[in-house]
């Protein structure tokens, strides 16, 4: 592979550093990115926004408007991760980042993979190599269940309530995205759900799912109940495949398989929608080691890896999808090296010394392909 001149339009992404480490992951993800298009002759171009704390203190608002529309009007979108437990409530402008995007971009799709990888023995002592395919958008999360007001409520001093909400459209349409993807991989959906209990929201989640899979008998598919589920990711999370499921299960199992995997820090995640997609590190803002340079960029990375990946699909770009796997083969050949970990998977570099490392092996993994 040699470096060849990009002569298409620009992508434009919108980086929005957020956070905590938010700076250090983002700066890092840019290197790789700005080295995979040099290498595979696509232009980038980039839009820096602030949310977060920093616009909190300048706007008033953890997520102005301005951002959005921002981000409406970008090809991608890089996010930093945020501190939004720590925000003050929505009236007094805390907002969270990415709740909104999911929400008004309507990002519909949380696509969550979690693979062993070569000299870095998963946990569970057995390989993996899976996707959760979570529903984004509505779910028990009260932050998007609602048209109007969060969908919790606390009618006495002693009484909260929070209201699931599971719709059709967004049963089916997820259910999609996850065939789709099996066809793509080992050909099996496993659907997760708590049907025994919830019978009516997870029975008509699990209702739309089925007639999808209908439509799709190339796929094998199966359904396991959440607690059953969490179980078997620790006996066994390699007779697993695609994993499809509504949004609070979604995210505790792709945070479960992720470390069972190796490490939430090699954690990527794309937020899809029919229009727009963000790249989002499945992990916190870490604001105890915030400026240290002892972040972990590899999640973020990935996930941008996984953002090339979509736009390519998209757009028919050869370029796209072969810089997004070079980038992950790359991030897999560096942290293959125990001693080129960050230390929070064992090694001893900081997010820089890492980072060069993913930058000088990039070319090899691009040859490798």
């Amino acid at each position: 592979m040699t470096e060849t001149t990009a002569t298409n339009a620009p992508l434009q992404l919108l980086v929005l550093e957020g956070d905590g480490i938010g700076r250090e992951i983002c700066g890092a993800t840019v290197q790789v990115l700005d080295a995979a298009s040099r290498l595979f002759g696509f232009a980038l171009a980039y839009e820096q926004a602030e949310i977060g704390f920093t616009a909190l203190e300048k706007q008033g608002t953890t997520f102005p408007e301005a951002v959005f529309e921002a981000a409406r009007r970008a090809d991608g979108i890089i996010l930093g991760p945020v501190s939004h437990n720590e925000y003050p409530p929505a009236e007094k402008g805390g907002l969270n980042p990415s709740g909104q995007l999911r929400k008004r971009l309507d990002l519909y799709a949380n696509i969550r993979p979690a693979r062993s990888r070569e000299g870095f023995e998963p946990r569970c002592g057995k390989p993996l190599d899976l996707v959760v395919v979570r529903e984004n958008t509505e779910g028990f999360y009260s932050d998007r269940s609602m048209h109007l007001g969060p969908g919790e409520i606390m009618p006495t001093p002693d009484l909260a309530l929070s209201f699931r909400k599971v719709t059709r459209e967004a049963s089916l349409r997820i259910a999609e995205s996850a065939f789709a993807l099996a066809m793509q991989r080992r050909r099996k959906v496993t659907a997760v759900h708590k049907a025994n209990v919830l019978r009516i929201s997870d029975g008509l989640f699990l209702e739309c799912v089925r007639s999808v899979a209908a439509r799709y008998p190339q796929v094998a598919y199966e359904e396991k109940i959440i607690d059953a589920m969490a179980a078997l990711l620790v006996r066994d999370a390699g007779v697993f495949d695609v994993i499809v499921t509504t949004n609070m299960f979604g995210d505790i199992l792709s945070d479960q398989a992720s470390e069972i995997s190796g490490s939430l820090g090699l954690a990527a995640s794309l937020n899809a929608g029919r229009e727009h997609a963000v790249a989002q590190a499945q992990h916190g803002s870490a604001p105890d080691i915030a400026g240290q340079d002892r972040a972990n960029p590899c999640s973020l990375i990935g996930s941008a890896a996984m953002l090339l990946t979509w736009l390519g699909e998209r757009r028919g770009n050869e370029a796209l999808l072969r810089a997004g796997a070079a980038i992950e083969r790359a991030l897999d050949l560096t942290i293959r090296v125990p001693e080129q970990r960050t230390g929070d998977l064992g090694g001893r570099l900081g997010t820089k010394a890492f980072t060069e490392r993913v930058l000088a092996t990039l070319p090899e993994a691009a040859r490798a392909g």
